[in-house]
């Protein structure tokens, strides 16, 4: 396993927490170098806020484990593509690199929808899209998959 499959591993156990609450099951870590700094997954529903996003979640961790909204040096990893609100944060709190699972063609705003280079003004940050894409991919479709039936 490699080093991004092992972070989007622990990415995908957030979003089972997630999936458990009722929430669309989305997961994010933050890392810097090989020290989780920051976890978190959705909570929009239950926290009835619609801040309440994996990514966001992750980041407010990761700042107050380190004592700094700047997240220099930080990566995330996340199980979805992030939206244009989680983008822009990524890009404020200047995280060097994203990786993420599962594309977000309806809202994704690293690759999809737009580049995120473009999106936030966020030259620099690495971005790399489909680790363990699958099994992201598959949390999500069983997760809409109940909620249609």
């Amino acid at each position: 396993m490699t080093r991004d499959e092992r972070f989007m591993s622990l990415a995908a156990a957030e979003a089972e927490k997630a999936l458990a609450e009722g929430e669309i099951p989305v997961g994010a870590v933050v890392v810097k170098g090989d020290e989780v700094m920051g976890v978190g997954h959705n909570r929009r529903e239950n926290d009835r806020n619609p801040l309440g996003h994996a990514e966001l979640a992750a980041i407010t961790e990761a700042s107050k484990k380190l004592g700094d909204w700047r997240l220099d040096g930080c990566e995330m990893f996340v199980t979805l593509e992030p939206c244009a609100m989680c983008s822009g944060a990524i890009a404020s709190c200047r995280i060097r690199r994203v990786v993420f699972g599962a594309f977000d063609s309806a809202a994704g705003y690293c690759i999809s929808r737009e580049d995120l280079h473009r999106f936030a003004g966020a030259r620099g940050i690495e971005v790399l899209g489909g680790v363990r894409q699958s099994e992201c991919e598959k949390l999500l479709a069983d997760f809409f998959g109940k909620k249609r039936s």
